[in-house]
């Protein structure tokens, strides 16, 4: 009998764990059925193999959803995350486990118990950052405590940025390889938290991309790490609650941060409010909303003053690059913020064909051995992609999806209830298959 697994939403990201299914459907026997409302996006996405159905479908078909859930062995959602919760308790309500990349809502948590009475599988984070992320941590940090070590740091860092090369002409060294609407928002969901030296630090947005650290990686180069959310909810599942040092961070490339910081100081990123547009607003208008009157400076001279700006500064040539005071016009009309300027951004950072992204993840461990002082390990992996439709973004998120719902099936992954990827029995088998695939760690200080 063959086994079954829908997966809700094929988009960008899902990809690879479509290729990843696909390619042992015919050993393992399996049936993938792909479920999204874009009827020529799971065209594409089926291409046409023969262990793969696809149907259109949104989340009001209810009777449909009951119909997909009941028919499979395991459920995948690649949804926006908010959506995950109604197809799990369809889950439940059936007795079916469920996959997602995202993290665990404080509603998914919640289904704990039950899944847990039912016999279920509800395994979240498990992507890249959240996923790949705890897999290696885990691994080190187990490592470490076995041979008797007590943790004083952890710190990790993930980047999705343009692969060597393919930014060379760009001056902010990034380009858009995810969903572009979180990276405008990225820090905008209230305070950053974390712990350092002993002492809770909190970083309002409007602060955060001034508050970054310079990290330097072997053939890798010199990033900056700026913060990233609660870092503080991850001292249980990781067996920290004690320790003086947790930072959880984002890499981009040194200067994004400072520069980017402009448009959040200006207000660019705000999505509460939405701005009048007849269709004649452009992009020298839009920076101008949001700054003071005056007769006869520009634009630039204005923005200058008012944040402080040096003339020479390459701040500038950053936004100029962007095309931001020109006189192209802004095609939305109902639109806040936030939106207008992810549709100016898309514009400069689109991925091209030739161009390819690449995964940068980093954790630095402070650690203490009896009677010795503390010493530090350095771990780090870099994936590249292979085109802009092969994106390591892509891989990274699907290949461990894959990887995850092979296991499941095959019965290696028994872990039941609402579950973070963050238990031996789960890491090992997981990272033992992602290093066949090339995602591999690094060490810049081997345990003896």
């Amino acid at each position: 009998m063959p086994k079954h697994i829908v997966l809700f939403g094929a988009g960008r990201s899902a990809t690879r764990f479509i290729q990843y299914i696909q390619d042992l459907a015919e050993e393992k026997n399996w049936i993938l059925t792909l479920a999204d409302r874009d009827a020529d996006l799971l065209q594409r996405k089926a291409k046409n193999n023969k262990h793969t159905r696809s149907l259109v479908f949104d989340l009001s078909q209810e009777s449909l959803l009951h119909e997909l859930v009941t028919s499979a062995d395991l459920i995948v959602s690649m949804l926006p995350a908010h959506l995950h919760i109604s197809i799990a308790k369809v889950c439940l309500e059936v007795g079916r486990h469920m996959l997602t990349a995202s993290y665990i809502s404080k509603e998914m948590m919640e289904l704990n118990d039950e899944a847990i009475k039912k016999d279920l599988l509800f395994l979240n984070e498990m992507g890249v950052d959240p996923g790949i992320d705890h897999l290696s941590a885990m691994e080190l940090l187990d490592r470490l405590r076995e041979q008797g070590a007590e943790i004083t740091c952890f710190e990790s860092f993930t980047g999705g940025l343009p692969a060597p090369g393919c930014s060379d002409d760009n001056p902010w060294n990034y380009f858009f390889s995810w969903n572009p609407r979180n990276v405008v928002l990225a820090g905008a969901g209230g305070a950053v938290k974390f712990r350092q030296e002993g002492k809770y630090k909190y970083i309002p947005y409007h602060k955060l991309f001034r508050r970054t650290e310079i990290v330097q990686l072997p053939k890798l180069g010199r990033f900056e790490g700026y913060p990233n959310r609660d870092s503080l909810k991850y001292r249980s599942a990781y067996g920290l609650e004690d320790i003086p040092t947790i930072f959880r961070g984002t890499f981009r490339r040194p200067g994004f941060c400072r520069a980017w910081d402009i448009f959040v100081k200006l207000g660019m990123t705000d999505d509460s409010y939405e701005i009048y547009n007849d269709g004649s607003l452009t992009h020298r208008e839009f920076v101008n909303l949001f700054l003071a009157f005056h007769q006869s400076d520009s634009v630039e001279l204005k923005l200058m003053h008012y944040l402080n700006i040096p003339q020479d500064s390459d701040i500038m040539e950053k936004l100029e690059w962007l095309e931001l005071f020109s006189h192209e016009p802004i095609e939305l009309q109902r639109a806040t913020p936030a939106q207008i300027l992810e549709h100016i951004l898309m514009k400069k950072w689109t991925m091209q064909p030739e161009q390819r992204d690449m995964i940068v993840m980093f954790h630095k461990v402070g650690y203490k051995m009896p009677g010795d002082s503390e010493k530090f390990i350095h771990s780090y992996m870099s994936y590249e992609g292979k085109s802009a439709n092969d994106t390591a973004m892509s891989d990274t998120v699907g290949l461990p999806l894959g990887v995850a719902a092979e296991l499941i099936l095959d019965g290696v992954i028994t872990r039941r209830g609402v579950v973070l990827p963050v238990m031996k029995d789960v890491y090992e088998p997981m990272l033992a298959k992602l290093k066949t695939y090339g995602i591999v760690f690094e060490e810049t200080a081997p345990l003896d």
